[in-house]
């Protein structure tokens, strides 16, 4: 079972990562939320969403010379500045709520980095490290 941990930016605003099972980082939030509660959302749309995303075979290649455009919810695969695979995950809304942290070397690295947001971002327990200790 994957954890999601919150943060709290030095603005104030929060954040997310998601680990895998292993403890190894396997997704970030693509934005900060204003609130924990708003937060909270974002990674139960993770959840939600990345699980539908495999179901439904809702994995789009940017990196082929013709993309297959897949509807929203959906996994992006694309380069990045350093030619590193990586991911995003889109929402229904069309809106990017978590990415991979790294890139990977590989087409089925990053593809087990999509697999692994899906199986450990559902009932994921949530570890809030936002509150001062």
């Amino acid at each position: 079972m994957g954890k999601f941990i919150i943060k709290k930016t030095p603005s104030g605003a929060f954040n997310f990562s998601l680990l895998a099972a292993n403890k190894e980082k396997i997704a970030v939030a693509s934005q900060v939320y204003s609130t924990k509660a708003a937060c909270k959302k974002g990674m139960e749309s993770v959840g939600k969403n990345a699980a539908k995303c495999i179901a439904e075979d809702r994995v789009e290649d940017q990196t082929l010379k013709k993309v297959e455009s897949k509807t929203c919810p959906k996994f992006e695969i694309y380069f990045d500045k350093a030619g590193l695979y990586r991911y995003r995950l889109i929402a229904s809304n069309g809106e990017s709520i978590a990415m991979s942290e790294e890139g990977y070397k590989s087409k089925s690295g990053v593809m087990n980095g999509i697999k692994s947001v899906s199986v450990n971002a559902v009932d994921a327990e949530i570890v809030d490290e936002s509150t001062e200790k």
